[in-house]
């Protein structure tokens, strides 16, 4: 029965590793594209320029605060999962194979994250504010 709880629990800390990367990835590929498509309509002059800016921004606001709690609570679940097993290896006595610190570096690394996807975000919105005041 062990095992299993052990293989459940490597399993869901997997399937948050997938997920967290999926948030990251499609975050940072978001506010690039943000950048530039809203840069290059902060560029014209055509009427339809302003709505498809402010169309992008709220997306990019939209799926950045989506990002943001999804890696809150991505990070909340690893925690607890990574709890559950250092319970288990103490119980099993095999605890001492394990570093705990680690659970710290986890935590950097969420943090880390967001403040990549929040920049990104940031940066989305700023550039084509900056190109249109310069015009």
């Amino acid at each position: 029965m062990i095992e299993r709880v052990h293989e459940h629990i490597l399993d869901e800390l997997k399937t948050n590793t997938r997920t967290d990367t999926i948030f990251i990835i499609t975050a940072i590929l978001l506010n690039l594209v943000g950048a530039i498509a809203n840069g290059a309509f902060a560029g014209g002059d055509e009427a339809y320029a302003i709505p498809i800016f402010v169309v992008i921004a709220v997306l990019i606001i939209v799926i950045n605060t989506v990002v943001f709690f999804g890696l809150t609570r991505g990070k909340q679940t690893r925690q607890k999962l990574l709890e559950g097993l250092i319970r288990l290896y103490d119980d099993q006595k095999v605890s001492g194979y394990y570093d705990s610190s680690i659970l710290g570096t986890y935590n950097v690394r969420y943090i880390l994250f967001t403040v990549v996807v929040i920049s990104t975000g940031i940066a989305a919105l700023v550039i084509p504010i900056i190109i249109l005041a310069l015009q």
